[in-house]
């Protein structure tokens, strides 16, 4: 089930303790099938929550129910008669028409209360993380960077690290310093920055000189590193003659890292992007807006239009509890005013309520 009634996962692990969560791609990829061709289809599943991790960081149990749904119903309309390439063009000219649908209908987030809003409710109703989120990126702004680390307590708090940030990192794993975060951390380094691609270790050799007499790090930061000047940095720290970097925790602090990820991802997505209402509301109407438009450009007739099917059927199920009809509701499918309305049934507590809160 998804949502805030969704239940969570304890997972075995080869060492340590058993990890509880309810991040998706975490239980995604502990998952492995005995049976390879089934496994295929599982790892291809897992391959979905991965991409949309990267990409938005959030709504990934979501993407693996309509994945399971594309699957469902493509395959119901192929055994039909559907050629599976038209039925293929039709559900990318879905994907466009609803990416159109959702960018129309979203609402910037720009204050401090509303970021904080969003990150609760991707919390599933965690106030504490919420804040934190909002204060941490009232501080460093839209373009700060902000990461997470877990730590030996249970609540958390905020470090502000002054610094720059650059897109690429290091240029080789010889240089991590901290294997299980996969960084190379420094402190007082000596800084070395060129503008153009080094090759020759001559041109870096009297900085390395010179850090390995005063017993510093070296960070060099340049357009690339590569051949005799590379090699040097690397047996440098091989050998532990010159630290050189180029380009365990409790069941429950683990659980609630992963909170704290998922709503700093979400968090970043909304105030780029906006958002729009939560609950699957807006699949739904998406859905609906599809269902007005026949078959999709491309597709030759194919017995049933799969787009809406698969954009409302997919998640509503796996949301709503045994009692709940969200999709033959009048009151919820009518709603309020404008596109999405005011009023909402809320899985939490049972009730309609106002699903943005705008």
């Amino acid at each position: 089930m998804l949502g805030p009634k969704g239940c969570n996962v304890i997972i075995e692990q080869s060492f340590g303790g058993p990890k509880i969560t309810k991040d998706s791609v975490t239980v995604a990829k502990s998952i492995t099938l005995k049976d390879k061709f089934e496994n295929l289809g599982a790892c291809l599943i897992q391959d979905v929550a991965q991409k949309m991790n990267e990409i938005a960081g959030d709504e990934t149990m979501t993407t693996t129910v309509l994945a399971r749904a594309i699957y469902a119903e493509g395959v119901k309309n192929v055994a039909a008669g559907c050629n599976p390439m038209d039925l293929r063009r039709g559900l990318q000219a879905a994907v466009d028409r609803v990416v159109e649908f959702l960018s129309v209908n979203t609402k910037k987030v720009m204050t401090t209360a509303k970021i904080a809003q969003v990150t609760t409710i991707s919390t599933n109703g965690d106030t504490h993380v919420g804040n934190l989120i909002a204060q941490a990126m009232e501080k460093v702004g839209k373009e700060g960077v902000i990461t997470v680390k877990e730590g030996r307590t249970i609540e958390g708090k905020i470090e502000i690290t002054e610094g720059m940030h650059f897109d690429r990192g290091f240029i080789s794993p010889y240089f991590i310093t901290d294997v299980k975060a996969q960084k190379v951390e420094f402190e007082k380094p000596f800084i070395l920055l060129s503008e153009k691609k080094i090759s020759i270790l001559q041109d870096i050799l009297p900085s390395l000189e010179a850090a390995a007499q005063l017993c510093r790090p070296l960070v060099i930061i340049a357009e690339d590193v590569d051949g005799e000047a590379l090699a040097a940095c690397i047996l440098n720290k091989l050998r532990g003659q010159l630290q050189v970097g180029v380009g365990s925790s409790e069941v429950e602090v683990g659980e609630k890292k992963d909170r704290y990820d998922d709503s700093l991802n979400a968090t970043r997505a909304a105030v780029k992007e906006g958002i729009l209402p939560g609950g699957n509301v807006t699949l739904l109407k998406a859905s609906l807006a599809l269902a007005t438009t026949g078959n999709m450009p491309g597709s030759t007739n194919p017995p049933s239009n799969p787009d809406a099917k698969i954009v409302s059927s997919g998640p509503w199920h796996e949301y709503y509890p045994p009692g709940i009809d969200a999709l033959h509701t009048d009151d919820f499918v009518q709603g309020g005013r404008g596109v999405f309305g005011d009023c909402w049934h809320t899985i939490g507590n049972g009730k309609y309520a106002d699903m943005v809160g705008y």
